[in-house]
């Protein structure tokens, strides 16, 4: 009524006022758009607050306190809304209204919370099924009584929409989770699959046993025993030579009379499975000892002065087995194993037994057609050019078209003719040649040959103190090899004078097989170069500072240190460019300017980099794979892809020494179960 009285007192005031009639409109303007919505506001805000508070009040209680306009409202949104749509506003936003006690209720605080002003919800959380159910139809009840206009804020609980939505969200989160599941499960197999396929690449010849989940447990060659007992002999030895010291005897006769006992239980072990069965008894029995010492001898800088002192006698004992190794692969690398001799021998008796008509091979008006393909091979062993012939043969279009020009020494020239008598290469002309034949070939003309026979050769190859034995390393013998003093190494820079009518020849080595037709090697422009080979540089490995000695005037005036080297082996020849070119001159004049060995050592790589300088051109790699006579990591694919293997090195194929991985590319293209061959005892 207060609000009446002061409309009225306005209203008297106005007329009162006389021509300020205009005041009262103004008044209600302010009244109805500023005071009356902050009244409704602040009035439906202590409702709201009133009926959370009090959450027992019946329903239709608040609904009579509701303000005339919100009822007309709420009818109107009642006809445009259904009754599911909204369930789902009310329970979408019945936790987002303003804070509560009931908010509070709702959560499971911890104990360390204390609600002050309103009672404890224990008994509402502990409300049986059936109350609830009770509870939920009062209050459907209550709304059926009302005007249509439903309070959801009377009370807290789970309407149907609230209760399916919740099982939705559950549902959606359990479906992703078996979804993330299998697609862990799926990348898990994936990643299996991969892992088990690349294992099956991995060459197990050479790795051995391997698996990608391979424990420790798992390896039949197992050596943790045996490392164990090592370690303990080591130490052993540590602490006899300090109870020496301290002159404890006992102790130290113990400590010897238990390493004897173990390194007889390990003897040359090198595996678990290879130890004597008293070995875990002597490893136990030698660890109390050890222990014993332990805590009677144990010093630090004893013990690390003793165990220093054993590392550099180990390291100078490895530097001193290398240099063994290094001279004993050089002495078997030099040598002919009693095979190949015996089947020289018995191939050399056979054929000065023939009488002179049989002793011809046919096919000899090929041997100076300039349109066949004509192979040079210079070589003392009778297996290894027998392999080199057949290789070549077998891999060749038309085997007619191709002539071997072989030339080998005074004491193999026989079994040279009597193995391809008696094994003639298909359809292919064979012809051998005895070097000590070649007139002009004497140490007049020719630079080596003069070399050879001085005395300081002699003294260089053949003086009584330069070492030769296993102890004194090999830092000398690898320049003794009787190839660097065979003229059969060094005729290769007389191809012109050995065939004059050719004009083009493929020098092949020894040591090399074949796998693919190599006549495609004739009809390769070398663009005006004489020499066609396959290069072997890679960043600084094998350019010519590693052949020549650049400290030398002569060298660094005429050559680059970082010019790429390339291979002898295979090599294709021009003969009509190399006359032109003098290039037998050239080398003559190097090889004379190396009379002392200042420019390079021994061999015949150096002299021909520098003789062929310029005049070269390279050949596509997979023309000529070489290192399979020293390095054990060459790849398959390129060994498989290779015209021609190289097994450069001192581990040759013939030799007991060779690679067992590249072997077997040697020695398929051999016959042993020939007559001879099974004689001599020469098999695979």
């Amino acid at each position: 009524m207060a609000l009446k009285r002061g409309l009225s007192g306005a209203g008297i005031h106005k007329n009162r006022a006389g021509g300020s009639g205009f005041r009262s409109p103004i008044a209600l303007v302010i009244f109805f758009t500023v005071l009356a919505p902050l009244i409704f506001f602040v009035g439906r805000g202590l409702f709201t607050n009133t009926s959370i508070d009090q959450s027992n009040i019946p329903a239709v209680s608040s609904k009579q306190d509701l303000d005339w306009r919100e009822r007309l409202a709420l009818r109107h949104v009642k006809s445009l809304l259904s009754k599911e749509v909204i369930d789902v506003i009310t329970s979408s936003t019945a936790d987002l209204g303003p804070l509560s006690l009931d908010s509070f209720r709702k959560n499971n605080l911890s104990a360390s919370w204390k609600v002050i002003g309103a009672e404890t919800s224990v008994k509402q959380n502990t409300t049986s099924e059936s109350q609830k159910a009770a509870t939920v139809a009062k209050q459907e009840a209550a709304r059926g009584k009302g005007d249509g206009v439903s309070d959801d804020h009377s009370e807290f609980i789970d309407t149907p929409a609230k209760l399916a939505r919740r099982q939705l969200r559950e549902k959606r989160r359990a479906k992703r989770a078996a979804d993330l599941v299998r697609q862990d499960d799926e990348a898990i197999l994936k990643l299996e699959n991969s892992a088990i396929e690349r294992s099956k690449s991995v060459d197990t010849a050479v790795l051995g046993k391997y698996s990608i989940w391979r424990k420790e447990i798992e390896n039949e060659n197992s050596d943790s025993t045996v490392r164990l007992m090592r370690d303990q002999m080591i130490m052993a030895r540590v602490y006899i030579s300090i109870a020496k010291m301290k002159n404890r005897l006992d102790l130290q006769q113990e400590l010897q009379i238990r390493l004897k006992e173990s390194q007889r239980a390990v003897g040359e072990a090198m595996a678990d499975s290879d130890l004597h069965h008293s070995a875990p008894e002597k490893m136990k029995a030698m660890g109390q000892v050890l222990s014993k010492a332990r805590e009677q001898l144990y010093d630090c800088k004893l013990v690390t002065g003793k165990l220093r002192a054993m590392l550099q006698t180990a390291d100078e004992q490895v530097r001193s087995l290398k240099k063994q190794s290094t001279f004993l692969s050089q002495l078997a690398a030099k040598t002919v194993p009693n095979g190949i001799h015996c089947l020289s021998m018995r191939l050399t008796i056979e054929y000065y037994l023939l009488p002179p008509e049989k002793r011809k091979f046919p096919g000899s008006e090929n041997l100076e057609n300039p349109n066949l393909y004509h192979y040079a091979l210079f070589s003392d062993n009778v297996l290894a050019a027998s392999v080199v012939v057949n290789s070549t043969i077998m891999n060749a279009k038309d085997s007619s078209k191709h002539v071997f020009h072989l030339v080998t020494d005074k004491l193999n020239f026989g079994a040279m003719n009597m193995w391809f008598l008696l094994n003639p290469p298909r359809k292919a002309t064979i012809h051998v040649e005895n070097v000590d034949e070649f007139k002009w070939l004497n140490s007049s003309y020719c630079p080596v040959l003069r070399q050879l026979e001085s005395a300081a050769m002699k003294e260089y190859y053949f003086k009584a103190n330069h070492p030769t034995s296993l102890s004194s390393g090999s830092s000398n013998l690898k320049y003794r090899n009787p190839k660097y003093l065979s003229m059969l190494n060094h005729l290769r820079f007389y191809l012109p004078q050995v065939y004059p009518k050719l004009d083009k020849i493929l020098f092949l080595d020894d040591d090399i097989v074949v796998q693919k037709d190599l006549t495609g090697l004739w009809s390769v422009n070398l663009n005006g170069k004489v020499n066609g080979a396959v290069e072997t540089c890679g960043e600084s490995f094998h350019r010519f500072d590693k052949y020549l000695n650049f400290t030398n005037p002569h060298i660094a005036r005429n050559f680059n240190p970082n010019a790429c080297g390339w291979a002898y082996g295979m090599n294709i020849f021009d003969l009509k460019e190399w006359k032109k070119r003098d290039i037998t001159g050239i080398y003559h004049k190097w090889q004379n300017m190396n009379e002392d060995r200042v420019l390079w050592k021994l061999g015949t790589l150096p002299p021909g980099l520098i003789t062929f300088y310029g005049l070269t051109h390279p050949l596509e790699k997979s023309w000529h794979v070489l290192g399979l006579g020293y390095n054990p990591s060459v790849d398959r694919s390129e060994i498989d892809n290779a015209a021609v293997i190289h097994y450069n090195g001192n581990m040759k194929p013939w030799l007991e020494i060779a690679m067992t991985k590249y072997r077997s590319y040697w020695t398929k293209y051999i016959k042993y179960n020939h007559p001879y061959l099974r004689s001599c005892n020469l098999s695979e």
